[in-house]
């Protein structure tokens, strides 16, 4: 098989490697190539190339459920990485699931990739994939909101933040979604003037190339449909607190209110009282880790502000209408499935020693 894209003799052609796992995030792939693609089209000469890997050179779905073809493997890519066409940057792809895949010859070959000089890149959640490679210790990167709470407590060790992207010298990543058009927009920056990056957008229809620090999430106000300031105020301290709840009390001496304006407060804006909305706060931290990480379930209670693990357990039956077992269950079950399955480009070490 013929990397085509990747043998080109032209010394500027900066080469670009997508490495597609299992139900890889088609969004985040997709806007991560198109920038590479318009900046070709308005620059004189091409100066970008990509192809497209799996772990062991078959097919590979999206977590959509669309299946792409691949141009070859990513131990074809390590063949390269000493030779003068290698790639400047492979960038790993991902999506749901990504803490059920078997990644340990793919997780050996980016760290082998990386000390030659390669750049690496994480797409959505590949963050998980190159901290458990070893790249992300007290390095600095970004995830998708809904993977943090989870990679926080298996990977104490890696910065991780809540923004668009993370750049630390050789690695790149960021949150998925359309934030990586903005990490590309970034990447092409630093070789081309801005006119080029405001055509881009152009015809990409954004207004603008957002930070690496702009927030992931929709600000409370439109997430909440809330205007009042002081409510917003309180419910971020809940959200910076969870896994050590402020009392009402301490919320109502900080944000100088009394309990009963408090109450009243949540109660005509959302329905409910702020216990109760606290407690749903937790609780939808602790279904977070429970299936996101192999954390004890005592842990992911006392992680989610719980410090009883029965009370815990009947809180979470009452919200989830099953118990933390159940639910680690059910998650280790399709953890089960899916290996003996093996969808369409899943990963282990006897389909990587078949013929491909």
């Amino acid at each position: 098989m013929v990397l085509c894209e990747l043998v080109r003799g032209n010394e500027s052609l900066r080469r670009f490697v997508f490495l597609a796992l299992p139900n890889f995030s088609m969004i985040a792939f997709a806007t991560a190539i198109e920038p590479l693609r318009l900046a070709n089209r308005f620059l004189t000469d091409d100066f970008y190339s990509w192809s497209v890997v799996s772990a062991n050179g078959n097919p590979v779905c999206a977590s959509n459920g669309l299946e792409i073809a691949v141009d070859g493997s990513l131990d074809t890519i390590a063949e390269l990485s000493n030779m003068d066409d290698r790639p400047d940057m492979v960038l790993v792809c991902a999506g749901i699931d990504v803490d059920q895949l078997e990644t340990k010859h793919t997780r050996a070959l980016i760290r082998r990739l990386y000390r030659t000089g390669i750049a690496i890149g994480g797409l959505c959640t590949a963050s998980w994939v190159l901290a458990e490679a070893g790249l992300l210790d007290d390095r600095q990167c970004a995830i998708h909101w809904e993977n943090l709470p989870g990679f926080m407590e298996r990977f104490p060790k890696a910065h991780v933040h809540a923004d668009l992207f993370e750049v630390d010298g050789r690695l790149y990543t960021c949150a998925g979604g359309t934030a990586a058009l903005d990490m590309m927009l970034y990447i092409i920056a630093q070789d081309h003037e801005e006119s080029i990056i405001n055509r881009i957008c152009e015809q990409c229809l954004t207004d603008r190339v957002r930070s690496a620090t702009d927030r992931q999430r929709l600000p409370l106000r439109a997430r909440l449909g809330v205007q009042n300031a002081r409510l917003l105020s309180i419910i971020e301290m809940m959200e910076a607190n969870i896994s050590e709840p402020l009392a009402l009390t301490d919320i109502a001496a900080t944000s100088n209110l009394s309990r009963r304006q408090i109450e009243r407060l949540f109660r005509h804006n959302l329905a409910r009282s702020p216990a109760r909305y606290y407690s749903e706060l937790r609780l939808d931290r602790a279904r977070h880790l429970l299936l996101q990480s192999n954390l004890p379930i005592v842990d992911v209670a006392i992680a989610s502000g719980f410090v009883s693990a029965s009370h815990f357990s009947k809180c979470y039956r009452d919200q989830f209408g099953r118990s933390p077992q159940v639910e680690r269950r059910e998650k280790e079950r399709a953890q089960r499935a899916a290996t003996a399955g093996l969808a369409p480009g899943f990963v282990n070490e006897e389909s990587l020693s078949a013929p491909v």
